[in-house]
C-alpha cells in the first residue's frame, strides 16, 4: 500500500508517503522570499506523493521564529513558484503549510515592533529564535502576547484567505492550514490558553470557530479537496496543556470537516507514539468521523511502520519528518527497506547548504 497511488477528485499523488512540513529557517528575513537553496531542498525530496512545506507565515505579525520562508505578498509567491516549478519537473506534488504562530513569537520578528498575538493575554512557557544584538540568532522566552481582537480575528481569517490566493500564483497544488502545535488557531482550541468570553471561547463550537472559519475563506480560495488541516491530539509542545476530552474534541473536528468535503486531515502525535498502537481508540475514531485522506505523522521510520497503520485502515498516508531531512531519496530507501543517514539536529534551523543539501543519496 505504502507505494500505491492515492487520488481524491483534484490530484493524485504517486505514493503514500508525505514529507512533513518542517522549519529550516534559510531565507532572509527582511523579505521572506525563498532561495535558491530553498528551491534545491524540496527538488531533492520531490520522490514524496506529497511534499507540505516548512510552515509559512500569512503576515509579518504571524511570524515566530527568524528567517521563515513566508506568504504574503507576490515577491514571495514568486520566490516559491521557483520551488514549485522545481517539484513539478522532478514529478512530485507540494502544499503550502500556511501558518500563524500567534503567541509563539517575540516583537523584535515583527517589522512594527508589534506584540505577539494570543487567544489572550497568557504568555507562552517556550522559547523562540530572533537575531541578537549582533545579528547572530539567539533563543529567548516568548514575548507577552495580546488577545486579539474581533475585528483583528477578521483581519486573520483574511490573511489566511490571501495566502491561499498566493498560493495558486505561486504553484502550490493546495495548502495545509496550520491548526495544531500550539500555534495561534491551537490556543484557540485550548481551553487552558482560551479564556474568552465572546463567540471565539467557551464552548468546543467556540474554541474551533476561528479555525473553521479559517477552512471556510481558504475553501473558497482553493476548493476543499486541496486543503489539508493539521492537528496534534495529546500534544503539549509550545507550553500547551493536552486537551482534556481528546475523543471528544478531534472527532468533533473530523465531522465539521467532512461536512465541508476538506481533503485532508493530518494528524501529529507530537510527544507519544500512541499512534503507533493497534489498539489505541483515537485514529479508528478519527476514521469513523471523516472519509478524507486521513495523514497519520509521528515517528515513522521504516515501511514497515507505514505499513502497519495503513493495512489497519487508520490512515491513507504517512508524513514523515525528521528522515527526510538526512534522506532526500528516502522513498527509495524505504522502498529498498536500505539504511538511513543520521540528521545532524545542529543544522536543523538556519545555516548555510551543510546539513540541509549535503546529504548523501544511497548509491552515492
Amino acid at each position: 500500500m505504502l507505494f500505491d497511488a492515492y487520488a481524491n477528485a483534484s490530484l493524485t499523488l504517486a505514493n503514500r508517503i508525505a514529507m512533513a512540513p518542517m522549519t529550516r529557517c534559510r531565507a532572509n528575513h527582511q523579505d521572506a522570499v525563498p532561495n535558491d537553496l530553498i528551491v534545491e531542498y524540496y527538488r531533492q525530496r520531490a520522490a514524496a506523493g506529497l511534499i507540505i512545506s516548512e510552515g509559512v507565515p500569512v503576515s509579518d505579525r504571524a511570524r515566530g521564529y527568524l528567517d521563515t520562508p513566508a506568504l504574503w505578498n507576490e515577491d514571495q509567491a514568486a520566490g516559491w513558484k521557483k520551488v514549485t516549478d522545481a517539484v513539478h519537473a522532478a514529478g512530485g506534488k507540494i502544499f503550502a503549510q500556511i501558518w500563524h504562530c500567534g503567541r509563539i513569537s517575540h516583537a523584535s520578528l515583527h517589522a512594527d515592533g508589534s506584540a505577539p498575538a494570543g487567544a489572550s493575554i497568557k504568555p507562552a512557557a517556550a522559547q523562540v529564535r530572533i537575531a541578537g544584538p549582533d545579528g547572530t540568532p539567539v533563543s529567548v522566552d516568548c514575548g507577552q502576547p495580546e488577545a486579539l481582537t474581533l475585528s483583528e480575528i477578521r483581519g486573520v481569517i483574511g490573511e489566511f484567505a490571501n495566502a491561499a490566493r498566493l498560493s495558486k500564483l505561486a504553484g502550490f497544488d493546495g495548502v495545509e492550514i496550520h491548526g495544531a502545535n500550539g500555534y495561534l488557531l491551537d490556543q484557540f482550541r485550548c481551553p487552558a490558553v482560551n479564556n474568552r468570553n465572546d463567540a471565539y471561547g467557551g464552548s468546543l463550537a467556540n474554541r474551533y470557530r476561528l479555525l473553521l472559519e479559517v477552512v471556510d475563506a481558504v475553501a473558497a480560495e482553493v476548493g476543499p479537496d486541496r486543503i489539508a488541516v493539521r492537528q496534534s491530539p495529546y500534544g503539549a509542545g509550545n507550553g500547551m496543556t493536552p486537551d482534556p476530552e481528546p475523543l471528544v474534541t478531534y472527532p468533533w473536528l473530523a465531522r465539521e470537516l467532512e461536512k465541508r468535503g476538506i481533503g485532508f486531515l493530518h494528524i501529529y502525535a507530537q510527544t507519544a507514539d500512541w499512534i503507533h498502537e493497534a489498539g489505541h481508540p483515537m485514529m479508528p475514531a478519527l476514521r469513523d468521523s471523516y472519509g478524507g485522506g486521513l495523514i497519520a505523522c509521528g515517528g515513522f521510520k521504516s515501511a514497515a511502520s507505514c505499513e502497519a497503520i495503513l493495512q489497519r485502515g487508520h490512515a491513507d498516508l504517512i508524513a514523515i519528518g525528521k528522515p527526510f531531512i538526512a534522506n532526500p531519496d528516502l522513498v527509495e530507501r524505504l522502498r529498498r527497506d536500505a539504511a538511513l543517514n543520521n540528521w545532524d539536529p545542529k543544522s536543523f534551523y538556519g545555516g548555510d547548504e551543510r546539513g540541509y543539501l549535503d546529504y548523501p543519496a544511497l548509491n552515492a
